[in-house]
């Protein structure tokens, strides 16, 4: 029976399953409903190889040093990274001491040993990072929070004023276009030349599954505003540290294997505009650490009442 890690401080309860990449597989208000996708397959054992649509694609991942598989130049030579990276695949140390979890990583792919601590704080879930190179040659990565917010049709997408536009890196069946292409937010125009609102969740029925990437906004939030549930999931994050924003709107558009599928939004705070470490070192949005050096930052994951 695998560990379960949990934190509930009677007003939100979070669930966390080390053995599978330190997933927080339950997120919700005491005696709320659930707010992340649930596993679309049975929670297994992960390989080194395996694609992410062949697991429970569920709950909460961490994803570095890369979201999409991956070859990249390194000191030791050309590292293949498999697709979100190493770390959602592989077991975690963890333990609970008090209202906080502590979880410990290190990474095969690439010399990284990634630190993660999770604490309460009223209605907030506070997530601290740590990344650290051990190896005594320079190396590049890039990290994106991974958390699959389940939605209702007609839910809002929320995100400040400044966000004017966004860019796509992948659209199921084209619908926004090839990578790279720029729609005005949140009024896109599709391939088809219809207008649609991307604020706004579609039905898992529309087989949607587009990922979008934008600056991340100088005000440091994205939200989302679940209607029936009367609640907002807001993600808060320091943008001098964490200065890019995915977002994964998924309305029955992914995996395309299997007949289960997603119907979620993430909300992707991350270190680079673009899936790929390879992509992102040629761009200059690769963080890069020196022999022995760490990275910190953290997220905080708000939950609010809505009327």
């Amino acid at each position: 029976m695998r560990k379960t890690l949990t934190l509930d401080n009677g007003k939100l309860h979070v669930e966390v399953i080390p053995e599978l990449g330190s997933k927080l597989s339950s997120l919700r208000l005491s005696g709320g409903a659930e707010l992340l996708q649930q596993p679309l397959r049975p929670y297994a054992a992960r390989t080194r190889e395996m694609a992410f649509d062949e697991s429970d694609a569920s709950g909460f991942d961490e994803c570095l040093p890369s979201v999409s598989g991956c070859v990249v130049q390194t000191a030791a030579g050309a590292v293949t990274i498999p697709d979100h990276g190493d770390f959602w695949r592989i077991e975690w140390q963890g333990e609970q001491s008090g209202d906080e979890i502590r979880l410990r990583a290190d990474g095969f792919s690439l010399p990284l040993r990634f630190e993660k601590t999770l604490r309460l704080e009223d209605s907030s879930v506070i997530l601290a990072y740590r990344v650290t190179n051990l190896s005594d040659q320079p190396v590049e990565y890039a990290w994106s929070a991974h958390p699959l917010f389940t939605v209702d049709a007609g839910d809002r997408i929320l995100l400040p004023g400044t966000v004017e536009s966004v860019v796509v890196q992948g659209s199921a069946g084209d619908r926004l276009g090839t990578a790279g292409t720029r729609h005005n937010w949140p009024r896109a125009i599709q391939s088809d030349g219809k207008t649609v609102d991307l604020s706004i969740a579609g039905d898992i029925a529309d087989g949607i599954g587009d990922k979008l990437y934008t600056a991340a906004p100088a005000e440091g939030w994205c939200a989302i505003e679940r209607r029936k549930e009367k609640c907002r999931i807001s993600v808060h994050f320091d943008v001098t540290e964490i200065p890019s924003l995915g977002l994964w709107l998924c309305y029955g558009g992914w995996p395309e294997k299997g007949t289960a599928r997603q119907q979620c939004v993430a909300l992707e705070p991350c270190t680079a505009p673009v899936d790929s470490l390879a992509q992102a070192m040629e761009n200059g949005s690769a963080k890069r650490l020196t022999a022995g050096q760490s990275d910190t930052w953290q997220i905080t994951v708000r939950l609010t009442g809505v009327s």
